[in-house]
């Protein structure tokens, strides 16, 4: 698979490395249309090198061309909401503002790094709207789902996913939200 947005790295269908793979991300992959899934490609890469600037330089991979998924807590009164974000690289999620009226929450903030990743089942530094729990909203800034192609994390450190942002746009709970990403 050639995917330019990957810089130097060469990629393979997802599927094919099951071992690139977070086990949640696996399990939705497997789950997708065959026609999807085949959108998808893994790329293994340095875990020392998964946080998206230090990825960018060392791969060639252009920042505008990488959306990063941030876990948000929404919280009204006991009860806590969770919620994925899928933005840019270049931008930043619009979390006390979109985010926090789509979880109809008073407060909101990025879900502490334990509570994300034990809720998601994937490592730190790989968490992708790809698996993640089944009740959890899925927010695609628009400029994601417009992309041709985007890197993301695949569930751990030692890889990338690379998918058109419109198959992003399409998983299980995604709504693509304009103004998301600032």
């Amino acid at each position: 698979m050639n995917w330019p947005v990957l810089g130097t790295l060469s990629a393979v269908p997802a599927l094919d490395r099951p071992d690139l793979l977070g086990k949640p991300v696996l399990t939705a992959l497997e789950a997708l249309d065959p026609a999807d899934a085949a959108l998808v490609g893994v790329a293994e890469i340095d875990p020392d090198l998964a946080d998206t600037a230090a990825f960018c330089e060392a791969y060639g991979s252009p920042l505008d061309g990488s959306a990063n998924c941030v876990v948000v807590a929404g919280r009204r009164g006991e009860e806590t909401r969770y919620a994925a974000c899928l933005v840019l690289a270049t931008t930043r999620a619009d979390v006390n503002g979109l985010v926090r009226k789509r979880l109809n929450a008073r407060k909101a903030s990025f879900a502490p790094m334990d509570d994300a990743v034990s809720l998601a089942g994937m490592e730190y530094g790989g968490i992708t709207p790809v698996g993640l729990p089944d009740d959890w909203p899925i927010l695609v800034d628009a400029a994601v789902a417009a992309a041709d192609a985007v890197v993301i994390g695949s569930g751990i450190r030692g890889s990338k996913l690379a998918l058109p942002g419109s198959l992003a746009a399409r998983l299980v709970n995604a709504e693509v939200v304009e103004g998301l990403g600032r």
